[in-house]
C-alpha cells in the first residue's frame, strides 16, 4: 500500500520534458509510482489537473540562525521550498567557541540586515562545532530539507577571535587549525565551502567580515580540502577580486563546481554590457571542462540600510572615516561639506566593486524615491539623504531592475537561479518566494520560459549543478519532495508585516498564491493556506552529495 497517491495531476518531472497527465505515488518518503496507479493508498489528494512539480531547491539562504528557533523555516517552506542551502557567503553560527557568540550575532546582524535583538534572544546555543549544528538541526526536525555550507568568515572567526577581522595573515597554526575545521565539516556532511571577497560585506561597527580581508594563499589553502576530499562544491561573493579567470582556477585546482555571486554579474544601467561579459567567460571556462556558474537572481536585488549603518556606502572612500567612527560621531561627518564632496567625486569616478553609483531613483524611503522626496524639500539628492536622522531605513533597488537586460542572463547556460537569500533583509522585504515569482513573471506574464523549463531551472538543474542527490525530480527512487499549483494564478502576495520574532521583533513575509500543497519526503507541511500541525519535521540534514 502507498503511503500517499496524488491523482490526476499535470506532471512536471523537473528535466525540463513536456508535462504528463497522471499520479504519483509515495512509500517511505520516496517516489513508487510516476504515471496511472490503480494501488491502493493510505492518503490520496485528487489534483483535479492542477499541476504538480518537484520542490524548489532554493541554493541562497541564510537561515542559520533562524532555524534553531523556527523548524518551519518560515516562510520559504510555504513558498514552495523544499530543500534550503544555508551558510552562504561564509556566514553562518557554527563553529562558534561560547565567548565569541555575540560578537557573530552582531556582525550577523549587519551584512545580512537581520534584527540584532531577535538574534541575540531566540539563537539557541545547544552546540559548538559544525558536526554538533548539524545533530541539532536535526534534533530541531525542520519541515524542510537543509544543506550547510562550511563557512570561511565564521570558522576565521572560531580560530582567530577577535583579531579574524583585523589580521590578514594568520599564523601557521591558525591556518592549519582553520584547514582542519573545513575537513570536520566536510566530514560531518557539509555540502561545500563559502567564502567572500566582497568588499561591501561589513559587519558591527563597519569592521570587514574576516574572511574578506584574507589572502588569496588561505582561500586556495581551504578549497583545497574539497579537492582532497573530492566533493563538496565552492560557492563565493566574489567582488571585484575573485574574478571568474580566478575561480576557474579554484575549479581547475580542486576539480570541483564553483559557483560566483556577486553584483557585477547583475545587470545595471550604469553599466550595462559588464553582467554578460562575465557570464561569457563562464560559459568559457565550461567549454574547457570547469565548472564555474554564476548565481542568477530573478527578481530586482534590494537592499536595506541606515545612515548609521550604510554597508552599501562603505566602499567609496568618502566612508573611510565612518566606517571606524561612534553613532554620535557619523552624524557630524555627514553634515560636513568636505564628506558631500568627496562622495560626489566617488560617483563620478566609480570604482570596481560598489553598489551604489549614486542614482537617487533606485533608493527609496517607505516606498518612496528619494528623488522625489528631495525635490518636495527643494534638495538635491544626496543632500536630502544626509541630512537625514541616522535611523531612517532606505531601500536601494539596484540591481537586476530592467527586464530586457535581465531575461539574457537568466537564460544564459552558466546561471543557476538563486539569491533568494531567505531568512536575511527581513525588516523591509522578503524575496524568499523568488521561484513562484519566477513562475508568474517570467513564465506565465512574460513568455520568456516555457513551463517546464522553468520548473527545470528552480527544481532539477540546480540540484544537478550543487551535488544534491535524489531532489529535484519526479522519477521513481528519489524523495517525494512535491509542490501542486496551479499555473494560471501561481505567484506570491504581496509584502505584509507581521510581528513573530523573537523579543517581539517585526519582519517582512510574503504568502503564496496558486499553492494547493506543498509536501517534504512524502508528508505534507503545508496544504496552500497554513502550515501542517506536526509533531515533528520530515525534513532531512542533507549530508550526502553526488561526486
Amino acid at each position: 500500500m502507498l503511503d500517499l497517491l496524488v491523482r490526476g495531476a499535470r506532471i512536471y518531472d523537473g528535466t525540463g520534458a513536456a508535462p504528463v497527465p497522471g499520479d504519483v505515488g509515495v512509500k517511505n518518503g520516496a517516489i513508487a509510482v510516476v504515471g496511472r496507479s490503480s494501488d491502493a493508498a493510505k492518503l490520496t489528494v485528487d489534483a483535479g489537473g492542477l499541476a504538480l512539480m518537484p520542490g524548489i531547491v532554493d541554493l541562497h539562504t541564510h537561515y542559520d540562525a533562524q532555524v534553531t528557533w523556527d523548524r518551519t523555516l518560515s516562510p520559504s517552506v510555504a513558498l514552495g521550498v523544499t530543500t534550503a542551502v544555508m551558510g552562504n557567503c561564509g556566514f553562518g553560527i557554527a563553529p562558534c567557541p561560547p565567548p565569541l557568540r555575540e560578537t557573530l550575532l552582531r556582525n550577523l546582524s549587519v551584512v545580512e540586515g537581520m534584527d540584532v535583538d531577535a538574534l541575540l534572544a531566540g539563537t539557541q546555543w545547544d552546540f559548538e562545532t559544525f558536526p554538533q549544528y548539524l545533530d541539532m538541526i536535526e534534533r530541531r526536525k525542520p519541515f524542510g530539507n537543509v544543506a550547510v555550507l562550511a563557512q570561511h568568515s565564521t570558522i576565521r572567526n572560531a580560530v582567530m577571535g577577535e583579531e579574524a577581522s583585523a589580521r590578514k595573515v594568520p599564523s601557521d597554526a591558525q591556518l592549519g587549525e582553520m584547514k582542519r575545521q573545513v575537513a570536520q565539516a566536510m566530514d560531518a556532511g557539509a555540502a561545500g565551502f563559502a567564502s567572500s571577497f566582497s568588499p561591501n560585506h561589513s559587519g558591527w561597527g563597519g569592521v570587514p567580515m574576516p574572511s574578506t580581508i584574507a589572502a588569496d594563499e588561505e582561500l586556495r589553502t581551504l578549497t583545497g580540502v574539497l579537492g582532497e576530499k573530492q566533493r563538496g562544491i565552492f560557492v563565493m561573493a566574489t567582488g571585484p577580486r575573485a574574478t571568474p579567470q580566478f575561480m576557474e582556477s579554484v575549479a581547475a585546482d580542486t576539480g570541483r563546481p564553483a559557483f560566483i555571486v556577486t553584483v557585477l554579474t547583475m545587470y545595471n544601467r550604469a553599466q550595462p554590457e559588464r553582467a554578460m561579459q562575465m557570464y561569457e567567460q563562464c560559459a568559457q571556462a565550461l567549454a574547457r571542462g570547469r565548472e564555474v556558474y554564476i548565481h542568477a537572481n530573478c527578481q530586482p536585488l534590494s537592499f536595506d540600510f541606515t545612515l548609521g549603518e550604510p554597508y552599501i556606502l562603505y566602499s567609496h572612500d568618502a566612508f573611510d572615516a565612518v566606517r571606524k567612527a561612534p553613532a554620535a560621531e557619523k552624524g557630524r561627518l555627514y553634515r560636513g561639506a568636505a564628506f558631500r564632496e568627496r562622495l560626489r567625486h566617488n560617483f563620478a569616478h566609480p570604482k570596481q566593486g560598489i553598489l551604489f553609483y549614486g542614482d537617487w531613483s533606485q533608493v527609496e524611503r517607505d516606498g518612496v524615491p528619494v528623488i522625489e522626496l528631495a525635490r518636495r524639500e527643494g534638495k538635491d539628492p544626496l543632500d536630502y539623504v544626509f541630512d537625514l536622522p541616522l535611523d531612517v531605513q532606505l531601500v536601494a533597488k539596484l540591481y537586476q531592475n530592467d527586464d530586457s537586460g535581465v531575461a539574457p542572463l537568466l537564460k544564459h547556460p552558466a546561471g543557476v537561479i538563486a539569491l533568494s537569500d531567505a531568512g536575511a533583509h527581513l525588516i523591509y522585504f522578503c524575496d524568499a518566494g523568488y521561484g513562484l515569482h519566477f513562475l508568474s513573471h517570467w513564465v506565465r506574464e512574460l513568455g520568456a520560459f516555457t513551463l517546464q523549463e522553468g520548473v527545470r531551472r528552480l527544481t532539477g538543474d540546480p540540484a544537478r549543478k550543487y551535488r544534491i542527490p535524489g531532489r529535484g525530480r519526479i522519477e521513481v527512487g528519489y524523495q517525494a519532495d512535491l509542490v501542486l499549483f496551479d499555473p494560471q494564478s501561481v505567484g506570491v502576495s504581496g509584502l505584509r508585516k507581521v510581528k513573530d520574532l523573537p523579543g517581539g521583533g517585526a519582519r517582512m513575509v510574503r504568502d503564496p498564491v496558486g499553492v494547493h500543497g506543498v509536501w517534504v519526503n512524502g508528508v505534507q507541511v503545508f496544504d496552500g493556506e497554513r502550515y501542517t500541525a506536526l509533531d515533528s519535521g520530515p525534513g532531512e540534514v542533507l549530508r550526502r552529495f553526488d561526486r
